[in-house]
Order: structure tokens, then C-alpha cells, then sequence
């Protein structure tokens, strides 16, 4: 396989584990919270909605950073923002054992934000740069191991030593550990020779485009759209569709888990297959096909005849939906330009970071007013929109190109 020999032959072999593993260990604090959310709210006394403050503020955090990456990247290299950005995310996790008071805690969980946005958009940066589509969607999957080992290893942790400190701590030593793994690596991370790809893709983070530039071109403001709809979509059926099958379709809730369940187990299979034939089909079909799938998918879940529909429907979305991320993300100077891609790549995970507050929170404003069926209506709605605004993304990029001819 050609991505396969491509790794292997890459020659800075060690650093691209590396950039495996710091994925792996960008998704490990996402997925503690949940488990642990218990058992710091009877350690500091605090109310169930008292979450509500401390996620606003690790959003804060996240979009500050990861909107301004393009210029930090620009000045100070991947190298050292990836080493600066790991240790204050496990500074912050560690902390939030230490603290005698909630507020302190908030505060931390903006300064972890802060360090989370900066790796993800360095890592998207440098995968855009070096590699192809393939490989971006195996190291978006490799994030997924990282959701999956969060609640893992808290749930080790409460029921071995009954503390979430030593949950956090865990999770906040690895960071520290791979902030160190990048001091060391920082020459590495700076060579411009190191990849047998063709020169474009290499030199995205060479260039000195301002932020005021960037934000004057029309097609960097669709790219965040679009990253501000898909994650939305993408966060809002993992959050309702449990509540939608128990509460709106009486489901019984083992069957509704199973089928819960179902969309992030193939949602991890379609990122991963994905990697094998991303590069042979190309970023526009492979983003077209996902969309029309997971519009299926949607249309399937508001039919509802059965419960297996249900579940064909929710499995069917995780499925679609998996690759559009990443080949959104490694596709971005294609839709911008290179000398735009640095500084929107850090713009678009910004938008991520709304859509995931906002969109699921929509949603759950119009289920309590209307019902929980309202839920794969939207969806059918996103989709489309999705689908529309990625073909005028590249209807445009297409006009530049005559122009330019």
C-alpha cells in the first residue's frame, strides 16, 4: 500500500509516532470529564449544572489559541508550540487535583482550552503540510483511541484508588511527558526536507500571510462554516440520539446504548478505512459521498419504521460522516490557498470549538420546546447545507483558478 510505504520510509520515522501518539494523547482529557464530573462535584460541593462553567471556559480557552495559531506557528515554529501548548495542558489537568477551590478549577480548565487549541491546530498544520489525505485520516482516527483510553483509565482510577485525582494526574503526567519528547525533537520539527511529497504542501507554515489578509477572503469565512456545521452535526447525534431513542421512541435503554454505541464504533471504522482509499478517490468525491450518505442516514432515522432502522440509521452517519473532518482539514489550501491554509487551519478549529457549544445546544432548546423528533430533522437540514456550501467552496476555487489562467 502506498500510505503504508509511505510511512515507513519517511525519514524522520520517530517523529511521526510521535505526532501519533500526541493525537492519541489530544482526545485522553476529553473523554475524562464525564466519568469523573461525580466525583469532583461532591469534592468541591458543587451543584450537577455547576459543569456549565468550567466548559465555557475550556472553550474560551480552546478558541482563543486555536484562532491565532497561524501566527504563533508562523513565529515561533510547530516545534515549540506543540512543546509549550502540552505542558500547559498537563500543568492545568495536574492542577485541577491541587486546588482547594472551584474557581480555581475554572480558571485552570481556560488554561488547559488554551493549550488543547494550540495542539490540535499545530498537529492539523503539520499533517496538512507533510502528508497526504490518507494519512490525515488515520491520525484523526488515532484521536478516537485517545477518547476511548480518557474514560478507561478514570474509571481505573475510581475504582482501584476511588480518587479522580489520580485520573487526572495520569493523563496530566503523559502531557508533560510528550511536551519533553518535543523539546527534544524541536530541530526535527522545523526541517523543511523530510517528506517525498511535492514542495506546495511543505510550505504552508513558511508563509507570513497576515490575520487582517485572511480574514478578507471570502472562502476562509466558508471554511469555518463549514467546520462550525459538521462538528455540530457530528457532536449533536452523539448527544441526542440516546435521549431521542429512550425518551421519544421508547427504546429500551440497553437496546438504545447498543445502538448509541454503534455510531461512534463506526464512526472510528470509517476514518480508519478511509485512510486506505482517501488519496485514490480524492478529497471532493470522498466530502461529497459522506454527505449524501449521512443525508441518508438522516432521512432512515426520521422514518423510523423499526428498530433496526434505527440502528442502520445511527450506524450509517457515524459511518458517512467519519471522514469529512480530515479530509476537510488536509483539503483547506486546495479551497484557500497556501499561502491562506496556515491561519484558516487554526480559524477553522475555532469553529469547531463553537459548533460543538452551539449547535447541540440548539438542538436541545427546540427538543424541549417541540419534541426529540426534531433532532434528525435538523440533521437532514445541516447535511444539506453542508453539502451546499462545500460545492460553492469549490465552485469558487475553481473561478479563482480560471482567473488566474
Amino acid at each position: 500500500m502506498k500510505i503504508w510505504h509511505k510511512i515507513t520510509h519517511y525519514p524522520n520515522l520517530g517523529l511521526l509516532i510521535l505526532t501519533f501518539v500526541a493525537f492519541i494523547a489530544l482526545g485522553m482529557p476529553d473523554g475524562l470529564l464525564g466519568v469523573a464530573w461525580p466525583s469532583i462535584r461532591n469534592s468541591f460541593s458543587i451543584p450537577l449544572d455547576a459543569i456549565g462553567m468550567l466548559l465555557p471556559a475550556s472553550v474560551a480557552g480552546y478558541l482563543a489559541s486555536s484562532f491565532f495559531s497561524g501566527p504563533i506557528i508562523s513565529r515561533w515554529g510547530i516545534g515549540k508550540v506543540l512543546a509549550l501548548s502540552c505542558a500547559l495542558t498537563g500543568i492545568a489537568l495536574i492542577g485541577y487535583t491541587i486546588v482547594p477551590a472551584w474557581w480555581m478549577m475554572v480558571l485552570l480548565g481556560t488554561q488547559a482550552g488554551v493549550g488543547a487549541g494550540a495542539i490540535d491546530a499545530g498537529l492539523n498544520t503539520y499533517v496538512a503540510a507533510h502528508f497526504g489525505e490518507g494519512l490525515m485520516q488515520w491520525l484523526h482516527a488515532s484521536y478516537g483511541i485517545g477518547v476511548t483510553l480518557g474514560p478507561i483509565i478514570m474509571t481505573i482510577a475510581l475504582s482501584t484508588w476511588h480518587s479522580w485525582h489520580i485520573g487526572y494526574r495520569t493523563v496530566g503526567g503523559f502531557q508533560i511527558a510528550l511536551a519533553i519528547c518535543f523539546v527534544f525533537t524541536l530541530s526535527l520539527w522545523n526541517q523543511k526536507k523530510g517528506s517525498t511529497d511535492v514542495d506546495e504542501p511543505k510550505r504552508l507554515t513558511d508563509y507570513k500571510t497576515s490575520m487582517r489578509e485572511t480574514l478578507k477572503q471570502p472562502q476562509v469565512w466558508v471554511g469555518m462554516l463549514l467546520f462550525f456545521l459538521y462538528v455540530g452535526a457530528e457532536v449533536s447525534l452523539g448527544t441526542w440520539a440516546y435521549s431521542l431513542l429512550t425518551e421519544s421512541r421508547g427504546i429500551a435503554p440497553t437496546v438504545a446504548g447498543l445502538f448509541a454505541g454503534s455510531y461512534w464504533a463506526t464512526f472510528t471504522i470509517g476514518r480508519v478505512l478511509a485512510g486506505l482509499y482517501a488519496k485514490r478517490i480524492g478529497v471532493h468525491l470522498l466530502v461529497q459521498a459522506s454527505l449524501i450518505l449521512a443525508l441518508l442516514g438522516a432521512i432512515l432515522l426520521i422514518w423510523n419504521p423499526t428498530e433496526f432502522i434505527n440502528l442502520l440509521a445511527v450506524a450509517l452517519i457515524g459511518f458517512a460522516i467519519a471522514p469529512i473532518f480530515p479530509a476537510l482539514m488536509s483539503g483547506t489550501s486546495q479551497r484557500v490557498g497556501a499561502n491562506f491554509a496556515a491561519n484558516t487551519i487554526g480559524m477553522q478549529m475555532a469553529a469547531t470549538g463553537l459548533g460543538t457549544a452551539a449547535i447541540p445546544s440548539v438542538l436541545g432548546v427546540l427538543a424541549r420546546q417541540y419534541s426529540l423528533e426534531v433532532v434528525p430533522i435538523c440533521l437532514v437540514l445541516v447535511f444539506l447545507l453542508l453539502f451546499g456550501l462545500y460545492q460553492t467552496s469549490m465552485n469558487t476555487k475553481k473561478n479563482n483558478q480560471e482567473i488566474i489562467i
